[in-house]
């Protein structure tokens, strides 16, 4: 039996879980901001207009994948709360199948209050790539010919 800590899905919880466990929200931020500043950067060959997320003021990054029937998902910015946001975003949600990126959408952002100490720029911008997360997997689904009401296995 596969240990659910070493899935995505629980990759997901075991981060949303400590994540609710510290009630301080700018404890919270700080956390995710100190796990951003270990998270490597992206190679310079990412680092392409391409790849910008528009509208952004600030340079962010966003690169998804899809490979081996799984959404892969990688990011970096010049803004250490975004950096670390959207790096939350991409652990969260890296190695899952599009399906199951599409039945469990990003809702922790705002259920954990995760954007209320943003500006409304960058809580926009992070919005935007949790939305352009959900329509990448929707894409892949229908690559595959996977209806949106249940996975071709």
């Amino acid at each position: 039996m596969e240990d659910s800590s070493q899935t995505a899905g629980g990759l997901r919880r075991e981060l949303l879980a400590t994540l609710a466990g510290i009630r301080d929200p700018q404890s919270r931020l700080q956390w995710m901001v100190d796990r951003a500043r270990h998270r490597p950067a992206l190679p310079e060959v990412d680092r392409r207009e391409e790849h910008r997320v528009a509208g952004c003021q600030v340079r962010l990054w966003w690169v998804a994948e899809y490979r081996d029937g799984r959404c892969w998902f990688r990011s970096d910015s010049d803004a250490v709360t975004l950096k670390a946001l959207t790096g939350l975003l991409a652990e969260c949600y890296s190695g899952e199948k599009p399906a199951e990126v599409v039945a469990d959408p990003p809702s922790f952002l705002g259920e954990l209050g995760l954007l209320r100490q943003l500006a409304e720029s960058r809580r926009a911008t992070v919005l935007r790539v949790a939305e352009g997360m959900v329509g990448f997997a929707r894409e892949a689904m229908a690559r595959d010919g996977v209806s949106m009401a249940g996975s071709a296995e």
